[in-house]
């Protein structure tokens, strides 16, 4: 860079210099005499050099408009000159070519001083903006690494011929955007974005200073890199804008007061890493290799505070487990859980939040460490669920005449097997209660319950139900495939559960909502797909029977740790021997699911279940984000659901005469109730008169909600720390 940016030192300034001046103006002179005969032989050139446009970065959007990525080779978006503040451009004249404006791409004076310098033992550079743009647009023809005569000489050939065609403006803005500020960031509005978390035409004073201070050195002066030194680098070209008269002496010694305020996370609202690459993968497969070249615009349906909390939940959920005296596996970052080819051998886990009523994707975490593992194991892997399997078995009971109060009994079970030794479930507490209800079944979420619902029910409809809730991977018709252990992947089973949390609507789950290219020309864009996949009954009963098991089952650890007043419901899921544990949980606005495992199946410990190590870190991301937001209204009692008082000995509905106040009560599908039962009305009595019954919904029926407003790119910026 310039001499403009390298003072004099003391001592070269005491020396005797009566014969300098003199040498700088003869030298001057006869450089500037022979630059301008370059144009001449220049034009007389084939072709001719040209203002090169540089790359631009595909820009990747969260929900909020705020930034979340940037791909390609060179982080990069263009600007004009004149959306800048004035002191923009001109601080990055003043410290990098003060001359600019007045000479024609060399500067004979900064070259004569150069080589005065030089003779004189004090090497200096005397690049020009034009020079140092040549170099940068054309890395072939002039290497700025070759330290050679022949090189400096091209280099000046090529900057007189581009300044005799284009104007000094054009040539600043194209400087601009070229130039690299380190940290892969290219071009001035990256900078901004990047160091500040705002676009440059925002920048302030000292702001516009630290960018300005950073061309000759990224390395050195990166606040990033070394925050003294960047400040003390900075201060001295807020000393240059003063006696450039870019602002006042007074503006400067405020702007030397202020610290140096980065943005956090480099800018970006979230670093959703799997999410990131799965849009990579698809503007690959869409758009070709150059896609992070040509400016493209994506939007998702990442929600950054929904992100955030899911990534630093399952950070904490993790070591938390490993810290346990009953934990069986190597431990992060121990030299026995180093990843390998077969992949990683310490403990896993993902998280994936889908809103309920669209299927955006909020926040997806597909492993424990994206430098490890690019693994995606939300949309990729396939693991047996458990128990977070049964309120499917249980959907498909309360559809073929079983209630919530219908009697069962827990008990050993031997079931013959064609060819094989016959099937003998167990309860993870290998404890059997003998008579219990079918809500205290899926409460304490027991085995033998839910396989023998599902063999009366009907193997194949239970499948024929999952297949209608979006599980597409293959399940056997198997009596363990009743309490989980057909494989599914988890994004099938958090989008299944959005039927519950949205009255029966089962919404289909998207991260990509629109790509335009540089113009604003949509390429691609799609809306709210669902499909209603049980009634809205049957879907309020399931979310009540999944209340009741967070409240006071096995999902409790999740409820704690959610404000009372969200409401929520879920489900826990623990396969043979620990080997893999969940909790699928939602509001009325968002399903989140949570699993933990190895990615080679092996017990995490005797005490492990869905309930001790994925609901605590459900209810850790939930916790986060209903902190920050107000919660939801709860699920409104469908009319078609009704309070019978029952038998609590036969779980059958009390018949008249009513009493006063039954000993027990259980909610019903009004249309399953027997004439002459006693139901609970609005005004508080027992009767035998039975409420109306509601007009059947059918199935089946597609579903398109409304998504919010696309809002435009760096609507919510980043605020610095």
């Amino acid at each position: 860079m310039n001499q403009d940016v390298t003072h004099t030192p003391p001592e070269v300034l005491s020396q005797p210099q009566s014969h300098r001046p003199t040498l700088v103006r003869g030298l001057a002179s006869a450089l500037t005499f022979a630059f301008s005969c370059v144009p001449l032989a220049a034009r007389a050139q084939e072709g001719g050099i040209e203002l090169l446009a540089p790359t631009q970065s595909a820009q990747v959007y969260a929900r909020d408009g705020s930034l979340i990525a940037e791909l390609g080779p060179q982080v990069r978006t263009i600007v004009s000159i004149r959306s800048l503040p004035e002191y923009v451009p001109r601080t990055f004249v003043a410290v990098e070519d003060r001359r600019f404006y007045e000479h024609p791409g060399v500067d004979p004076i900064g070259v004569a001083r150069a080589i005065g310098r030089t003779l004189s033992g004090r090497r200096e550079g005397a690049s020009t903006i034009t020079q140092q743009l040549v170099g940068t647009m054309y890395p072939h023809e002039v290497d700025r690494r070759e330290m050679t005569v022949g090189r400096k000489l091209r280099e000046m050939e090529l900057a007189v011929e581009l300044e005799q065609r284009y104007p000094k403006d054009r040539i600043l803005e194209s400087y601009l955007n070229w130039i690299s500020f380190g940290h892969g960031w290219f071009g001035i509005e990256a900078a901004a974005r990047h160091f500040f978390g705002k676009p440059a035409a925002k920048l302030s004073i000292e702001e516009t200073a630290m960018l300005a201070a950073l061309p000759k050195g990224p390395g050195i002066y990166s606040p990033k890199i070394n925050m003294v030194r960047a400040r003390e680098r900075r201060d001295l070209v807020l000393g240059i804008m003063a006696q450039a008269g870019i602002i006042t002496p007074a503006q400067a010694a405020q702007a030397r007061a202020r610290p140096i305020r980065l943005a956090p996370n480099h800018g970006y609202s979230a670093r959703p890493s799997w999410a990131v690459e799965q849009v990579r993968q698809y503007l690959e497969q869409s758009y070709g290799h150059s896609y992070g070249t040509v400016g493209l615009r994506v939007w998702t349906s990442i929600d950054p505070a929904v992100q955030n909390a899911a990534d630093s939940a399952l950070v904490r959920g993790l070591r938390r487990i490993e810290a346990q005296r009953w934990f069986r596996g190597p431990r992060f970052g121990s030299p026995t859980a180093k990843p390998d080819a077969r992949g990683t051998p310490y403990l896993q886990g993902l998280v994936v939040s889908v809103d309920a009523k669209t299927g955006e994707i909020l926040a997806m975490v597909g492993g424990r460490d994206f430098t490890d593992s690019h693994f995606n194991r939300v949309t990729s892997a396939r693991r047996q669920p458990g128990s977070a399997f049964k309120p499917i078995v249980y959907t498909a009971a309360l559809e073929h005449g079983f209630t919530a109060a219908t009697v069962m009994e827990d008990t050993a079970l031997s079931i013959a097997m064609r060819g094989q030794r016959p099937y003998q479930p167990r309860n993870s507490d290998n404890v059997f209660r003998g008579p219990v209800s079918v809500r205290e079944g899926l409460v304490q979420s027991i085995n033998t319950v839910a396989i023998q619902l599902g063999l009366e029910t009907g193997i194949d409809t239970v499948l024929a139900t999952a297949r209608r809730f979006g599980i597409e991977s293959p399940i056997h018709p198997y009596p363990s495939s009743l309490i989980g252990a057909g494989a599914v992947k988890p994004l099938e089973l958090a989008a299944a559960y959005t039927a519950f949390a949205y009255r029966g609507v089962r919404v289909e789950p998207f991260l990509i909502r629109r790509v335009s290219d540089l113009r604003g020309r949509i390429l691609f864009d799609r809306g709210s797909r669902g499909v209603r996949v049980l009634s809205p009954e049957v879907a309020w009963l399931m979310t009540d029977l999944m209340r009741d098991a967070a409240e006071r089952g096995t999902g409790r650890e999740a409820r704690r740790r959610l404000p009372a007043r969200v409401p929520m419901a879920g489900k826990t899921g623990t396969t043979d021997d620990a080997t893999d544990t969940w909790y699928v949980g939602f509001t009325p606005e968002m399903v989140t699911a949570v699993w933990v495992g190895f990615d080679t199946p092996r017990p995490l410990g005797s005490v492990a279940f869905g309930g001790t190590t994925a609901a605590p870190i459900w209810g850790d991301v939930m916790g986060q984000v209903y902190a920050r937001r107000p919660p939801p209204a709860p699920w409104a009692v469908p009319p078609g659901v009704v309070t019978v008082a029952i038998d609590r000995a036969s779980g059958l509905p009390a018949l008249e005469p009513c009493p006063a106040a039954p000993a027990a009560q259980e909610k019903m599908l009004a249309a399953a109730v027997p004439a002459g039962s006693c139901y609970l009305h609005p005004d508080g009595t027992w009767r035998a008169d039975a409420l109306p019954a509601a007009a059947p919904v059918p199935t089946d029926s597609v579903v398109h909600d409304t998504l919010p407003a696309i809002p435009p790119p760096g609507a919510a910026l980043t605020r610095p720390l």
